[in-house]
């Protein structure tokens, strides 16, 4: 399809959409949406852009428009993987511009109007300059807005989340007068699940990767126990709507049996 002139592509590929999301209707569907926005700086070299800064930038505003579509089908919740923990050892020079870009899209999606309840979780406090600020004061404005959920994922590692979630039971036990070989021998998967950086999230149904990448990266380890995956080949700039309906479509096929 990719070969025909693109006056005649679009209206194919749009009757072709609209034929998937007839196709979905009724159809399980995940409510908790997890996805690696990753492929960024590949797609501007691809495209012929020497800054890859245009990468990030095209990736952020992609962003907006996959929460849309996620609204759209219903869906409670998404986390956005945006910046590990291990990037955070980036060049100055290249860390910066796309710490940049992440400030503007959080500013975007919480812009007032949106109808989006945004956390930014991860370690915001490795994070360079002012950043942790910026994105703490611009996702606090929409406390309590309803509609759908989601977690921007910067300084985020799911084997530092775990840490983290259990040296807060263990504060919270303590700070609470508890003993803490109490806590020890009762120590359980609901503790860790009760401070996992968003409390919304201690499991996730559907974890996409664009890029072609197949592999989790730390993402969402504790969460993902159970959760089916889906490896996109194109980069994230270039995710389409088709494709985000053809992973629901996968999705909706496969028998989830959670161990049994």
């Amino acid at each position: 399809m990719k070969l025909l002139p693109l006056f005649l592509r679009r209206p194919i590929e749009a009757v072709y959409e609209r034929r998937l999301a007839a196709g979905l209707v009724g159809l399980p569907r995940p409510q908790h949406v997890g996805i690696m926005v990753d492929g960024n700086r590949r797609w501007a070299r691809k495209a012929g852009h020497t800054d890859v800064r245009e990468g990030y930038r095209a990736g952020g505003a992609k962003v907006t428009t996959f929460l849309g579509w996620c609204t759209a089908a219903g869906i409670e919740h998404v986390t956005l993987f945006m910046l590990s923990d291990d990037n955070l050892g980036r060049p100055a020079e290249e860390l910066g511009p796309l710490i940049e870009v992440i400030e503007e899209t959080v500013q975007d999606i919480t812009a007032e109007g949106r109808d989006w309840e945004v956390r930014a979780i991860g370690s915001l406090d490795m994070l360079p300059g002012t950043s942790a600020r910026v994105l703490k004061e611009a996702t606090a404005a929409t406390t309590g807005r309803g509609g759908l959920k989601v977690d921007v994922a910067v300084g985020y590692g799911g084997r530092r989340e775990i840490v983290d979630a259990v040296k807060s039971a263990f504060e919270e036990h303590i700070a609470a007068g508890g003993d803490p070989a109490e806590l020890v021998a009762r120590f359980g998967i609901d503790d860790i699940s009760r401070h996992l950086y968003s409390p919304v999230a201690d499991h996730t149904d559907f974890i996409i990767r664009t890029s072609g990448e197949q592999r989790l990266s730390g993402f969402l380890l504790w969460q993902s126990a159970y959760a089916e995956m889906h490896w996109v080949d194109c980069y994230w700039p270039a995710f389409r709507h088709v494709d985000f309906l053809r992973a629901l479509r996968s999705y909706a096929n496969r028998e989830r049996r959670f161990g049994k």
